[in-house]
């Protein structure tokens, strides 16, 4: 039985990447394939890659989902949106002295009112707030709300994440975290990637809150995972198909697009349309789709952490984040990149 503590490891707090490198693909890149590691650049990619390869993104854009108000009782608040549901509707976790009961009322960036009708969620952790007849969460947090930075980033966000916490492709609004493999990806590497031969495929997944929510179990198989929006078109699902048929290699960019990818398989083919998500991935499971992986670096007893050693295996990965520690790789959501080879499950 694995434990949540198997996925532990000692990660200096000066490692956490607080700014962006100074150009996207200025990061470093760690290819982990098997017992072999390789220190190289971001830059390096395309070297990595061959014709008729795909290279799948996830084009989700961050929406300004932090808000900040009162309550009726003049208590201050802190509202981050989890998912707008519709344009009057949203769940958000809700930071107060006192949680809001049913029927409180909150004004937000003192300029619109909301109102708390419930809890939802798998421990109830989500608020659902509802806007008055009119109301559209999608403009009024574009317009009164910041950009969400990950816990770990301790700055508030300013001019440069407006634009570096954000994917060159970001084009789907409706995430609260950026799919940050894609991060490193800027223009001229695309051009670069598509003239070598390297095929681009697109799907949408809206990263939630949750996905920095911690493993609060030690079995791991007693975690519920938080559940998340994504949508494969049909030519995704098209060029999966090819690419396999030709022999090449399918590269999910980011976690996220592997979870979408792995979930929209599960029936055993790859399926086109929308659907939600809360597959948890743990060492043991077979992946259907996905043969290599672009990542960043993991928080310790992550979910995500276990998703990347069931992709390229247990050992390899702490071997390779024991390697990363000691190489002062910069580590979260502004740090460098992996590339990960799959291990063939026996």
């Amino acid at each position: 039985m694995l434990t949540v503590d198997d996925f532990d490891f000692p990660l200096p707090a000066e490692l956490i990447a607080q700014h962006p490198a100074a150009e996207r693909r200025g990061s470093r890149l760690l290819h982990v394939d098997g017992d072999r590691i390789s220190d190289l650049h971001f830059a390096n990619l395309p070297t990595l890659l061959a014709p008729g390869d795909l290279l799948v993104f996830n084009d989700t854009r961050v929406i300004r989902a932090r808000l900040f108000g009162q309550k009726e009782s003049g208590g201050q608040v802190e509202v981050l949106i989890e998912r707008i549901v519709d344009a009057r509707h949203a769940l958000a976790q809700v930071r107060a002295s006192k949680s809001p009961k049913p029927g409180t009322r909150l004004r937000l960036a003192d300029a619109f009112e909301v109102t708390v009708t419930g809890r939802t969620g798998a421990s109830q952790e989500f608020f659902a707030l509802e806007l008055p007849e009119g109301g559209d969460f999608w403009q009024l947090t574009e317009q009164h709300g910041a950009l969400p930075l990950p816990p770990y980033i301790t700055h508030a966000a300013g001019s440069d994440d407006e634009s570096r916490y954000q994917t060159v492709f970001a084009r789907e609004p409706g995430a609260v975290a950026a799919p940050t493999a894609g991060l490193h990806f800027d223009d001229a590497m695309l051009a670069e990637l598509q003239a070598q031969g390297i095929e681009q495929a697109w799907l949408t997944l809206h990263v939630g809150a949750g996905t920095f929510q911690p493993v609060r179990v030690t079995n791991i198989a007693e975690h519920q995972m938080h559940s998340e929006r994504f949508e494969i078109p049909q030519a995704t699902v098209d060029a999966v198909a090819a690419t396999h048929a030709r022999g090449g290699r399918v590269v999910a960019v980011g976690t996220t697009s592997l979870r979408a990818l792995e979930s929209a398989a599960q029936s055993g083919a790859l399926q086109a349309g929308a659907a939600e998500t809360e597959i948890f991935i743990t060492p043991g499971y077979r992946f259907r789709v996905v043969d290599r992986l672009i990542t960043n670096f993991h928080l310790p007893k992550s979910t995500l952490l276990m998703l990347v050693s069931a992709f390229a295996g247990f050992d390899t990965i702490r071997a390779a984040y024991t390697h990363a520690v000691a190489e002062r790789y910069r580590f979260f959501s502004y740090g460098d990149a992996m590339l990960l080879e799959k291990q063939e499950c026996v």
